[in-house]
């Protein structure tokens, strides 16, 4: 049984991105055979300066590391290291109705979030397929808004099967854990490094404690009782036990708490809680020679499944390969 996912290197990764994603990625590697890797290729649609996405490329990789992905245990490698990956997609395309492409939901939502329209933002379903149709993954964990790319995913695979009368892709299903499908940014929008809305774990405890201090509150009085269901609540639950979530609400309900007192105790739950993680990314970060070898091991066995499935996919659509 194999898993498979990936995460844009397009900036610092936030606690979004470990409780929707990396956290699934750290508990399925005794469970299954895992290929985790960096979408570079997919950073692109944003447009990012050159010098800045392999910076965050190294940031990401060493998060993921610092994170709990163990290379004796999963395949970790760049996305941009399996040309193949492009290949594939390409191919694809030429299956791939508009109609499909124009339904997407991350397309549409992006736009209107402001971030510029791009063919590679409209096509980004179609690399995201080949990225998982490549590795003939069992189970793909996602974030609850990538739900539909994985129903895309599924769909373009039926068309390829059906275009050529052979069953050459799998089709994958999304797993995802629902309560924490979907975490909530500072302005309780969804968090996401393209709407500026986040909490990230390896910068200074200063500037983890100003973006704590940030999360929009409305603007009850410091003596009434508050709506225990707030934002600050939601993001404590992420690092609490029930039990302490419920004793949150409850100083919430009582009144004489204020939400800058909550975002002190979430501050506090926050540490506690990545403190070991951040101790060993800067371990990491003075070893990177090591860090290097991994990706270069995990390109090559990447590289090693992604070409015997090229190799079936030419064969099937008719491309011949003399070289």
């Amino acid at each position: 049984m194999r898993s498979l996912s990936g995460i844009q290197p397009s900036g610092t990764l936030h606690i979004g991105n470990y409780f929707g994603a990396i956290k699934q990625f750290v508990e399925f590697q005794d469970k299954y055979e895992g290929f985790y890797f960096l979408a570079n290729y997919h950073a692109l649609t944003s447009s990012p300066d050159g010098e800045s996405l392999k910076k965050n490329t190294i940031d990401a990789i060493l998060d993921y590391l610092a994170l709990g992905l163990d290379p004796e245990k999963s395949t970790i490698f760049l996305q941009s290291d399996v040309p193949e990956h492009t290949e594939l997609s390409w191919i694809l395309s030429n299956v791939t109705p508009m109609g499909l492409l124009e339904r997407a939901h991350s397309y549409k939502d992006k736009v209107a979030k402001g971030i510029k329209s791009n063919v590679g933002l409209f096509t980004y379903p179609v690399l995201m397929a080949a990225d998982i149709l490549m590795y003939d993954p069992d189970v793909v964990p996602v974030g609850k808004d990538q739900k539909q790319h994985l129903e895309i995913t599924r769909d373009i695979a039926i068309k390829f099967n059906e275009t050529y009368r052979k069953e050459i892709f799998k089709l994958p299903q999304e797993k995802i854990v629902e309560n924490l499908a979907v975490v909530p940014g500072i302005d309780g929008d969804k968090m996401s490094k393209s709407y500026g809305n986040i909490i990230n774990m390896f910068i200074s405890e200063k500037e983890i404690k100003k973006q704590i201090m940030s999360i929009v509150t409305d603007s009850t009085p410091l003596e009434e009782p508050k709506n225990p269901d707030n934002n600050i609540t939601k993001l404590y639950s992420l690092f609490a036990t029930q039990k302490e979530v419920e004793e949150l609400k409850e100083k919430f309900l009582v009144g004489n708490f204020g939400y800058g007192h909550a975002k002190n105790q979430l501050f506090d739950k926050f540490m506690d809680y990545f403190t070991p993680f951040r101790e060993k990314r800067e371990q990491l970060e003075k070893n990177m020679d090591y860090v290097y070898e991994i990706l270069k091991n995990g390109a090559l066995k990447a590289r090693s499944v992604a070409s015997a499935k090229m190799e079936e996919v030419r064969n099937t659509v008719g491309l011949l390969n003399k070289i």
